[in-house]
């Protein structure tokens, strides 16, 4: 089994399950990938998502290189965008995924780090996008999130060089939330999900989507986009008990509708 999948209590949590390949992600990883990313999508009793590697020495690798050079592809397999749906290679989930970095985070780990939302990240983790001193450039993403997301020249040196950084200096930069001892770090990012859950789930999706698609929009645009999810949510269930609950003075209890 390549990858654990597990839900509970509105949790999803997927262990990357090749530790010893550090946990490098292969063509049978990246189809049960797919299939857990399409049913965490589409379950409407999970709403927030852990990612991280088994054992305590990688998150992933990256592409499991012995098996990617030297297929063979042919032209139509171009056009069929993307392959196996996943989460960096362009498959849209509005629901929070939290990742958990437990020691190597190269490559393709990297590239699967910039499409989750909050990173915990422990004291001996490593990232790095190496492709380049491959030959190859980050897929799936890679060089089109890390751009979005750090300082221009911090990204182009992460791309254009290759080395590996320190999780201090992830922390430094902005591309980790938090480092923390590797004893501390499941705890850590399941209270990052819990602090989640105590919101309203359709809110935070919303506030997700709009938050990315307004990446690409202009301010103008983003605002109205905002206003129409804004009208959306006050229709629905979950807002009239968030307003009962604080008129109450209790949490509310949340249905997802």
């Amino acid at each position: 089994m390549a990858l654990i999948y597990e839900k509970k209590d509105h949790i999803a949590r997927l262990v990357m399950n090749r530790p010893e390949a550090m946990n490098a992600m292969d063509p049978e990883t990246y189809q049960e990938l797919s299939d857990a990313w399409i049913d965490f999508r589409d379950d409407p009793e999970a709403w927030v998502a852990i990612i991280t590697g088994a054992g305590d020495k990688a998150f992933s690798a990256g592409a499991d290189l012995k098996k990617a050079f030297g297929r063979q592809t042919v032209a139509e397999e171009y056009f069929i965008n993307p392959p196996a749906p996943i989460l960096n290679r362009g498959l849209e989930i509005w629901k929070p995924v939290i990742a958990a970095v437990n020691g190597f985070c190269l490559g393709g780990g990297t590239t699967l780090l910039l499409a989750t939302d909050i990173r915990i990240a422990a004291e001996h983790a490593t990232f790095g996008l190496s492709e380049v001193k491959r030959g190859i450039l980050p897929g799936n993403g890679g060089t089109q999130r890390i751009i979005r997301q750090l300082p221009y020249p911090i990204a182009m040196e992460m791309l254009l060089i290759g080395d590996r950084i320190s999780a201090q200096e992830a922390y430094r930069i902005g591309l980790v939330n938090r480092v923390v001892p590797y004893a501390e770090l499941m705890l850590t990012a399941e209270d990052y999900a819990r602090r989640i859950l105590e919101n309203g789930p359709l809110a935070v999706r919303a506030i997700k989507e709009a938050a990315v698609r307004g990446l690409n929009m202009s301010l103008e645009d983003g605002i109205r986009y905002e206003s129409h999810m804004q009208r959306i949510l006050m229709q629905t269930e979950d807002a009239v008990e968030g307003r009962t609950a604080f008129a109450q003075k209790r949490k509310p209890e949340w249905k997802g509708r």
